[in-house]
């Protein structure tokens, strides 16, 4: 993979080269989880940073030397969470807003992100909204001490998870079914469905608003309400 984007690098070396190098890089490296750790570096800028910066993490990773990266913050869950084409109009346009989003690492700074989309290209439509949504909730995990949440077959993923007898009990009291893992450090939770018996999973939404009730369940100190 190094070589290919030495080659992608040496093929978009003139003035100006910035998207064209950014996109071959997404091809090359994929797109990654989006609003993750994976796709804010794809989108860090255009232009001669960008070069500069895929030049020496190509001469690296072909050395053999890349440095150790900080933890990835991952979220993989279905969610339809995009900037529409007919929305944010142009490449270098959307490739801009995901990075603002991605840098975005407070409820505040999202705010802010999601004000400048509405001024400039009006009300977000759904996707983009579940875009922000997507965008809080990892502001969420993060300060949980998450760094992972994914979809993994029948379950929903949350890691590190290394939790006390008590929060192990409520887990198993609140989602039934639900497996620790210590040697992945995780806790595995059924994939939520409307109804248990012939309900459909939850998507979009609805699966955001489940796993912020999982953070707030299990992972936050602050004690739970009582109804």
């Amino acid at each position: 993979m190094a070589l290919e984007r030495l080659k992608a690098v040496a093929a978009h070396n003139e003035l100006g080269a910035g998207m064209q190098l950014a996109m071959k890089d997404l091809e090359i490296r994929g797109a990654g989880n989006l609003l993750g750790g994976e796709q804010s570096g794809h989108i860090q800028g255009v232009g001669f940073d960008l070069y500069i910066r895929l030049v020496g993490e190509a001469v690296a990773d072909f050395r053999g030397e890349a440095e150790e990266k900080a933890a990835e913050m991952k979220i993989e869950l279905p969610v339809n969470a995009h900037l529409p084409h007919d929305y944010v109009p142009g490449e270098r346009l959307r490739l801009e807003a995901y990075r603002k989003l991605a840098a975005a690492l407070t409820n505040e700074s999202i705010e802010e992100v999601q004000a400048e989309l509405v001024d400039r290209y009006g009300e977000l439509p759904l996707p983009a909204r579940n875009l922000v949504e997507v965008a809080r909730f990892r502001v969420a995990a993060r300060e949980a001490g998450l760094s992972d949440v994914a979809l993994q077959g029948n379950f929903i993923k949350f890691s590190p998870a290394s939790l006390p007898e008590s929060k192990t009990m409520r887990l198993n009291r609140m989602y039934p079914g639900s497996q620790t893992k210590p040697a992945l450090d995780a806790i595995l939770i059924p994939k939520p469905k409307t109804a248990r018996i012939g309900g459909r999973d939850l998507q979009d939404a609805e699966i955001l608003e489940w796993a912020n009730g999982v953070i707030r369940n299990i992972f936050s100190d602050a004690p739970l309400a009582v109804s």
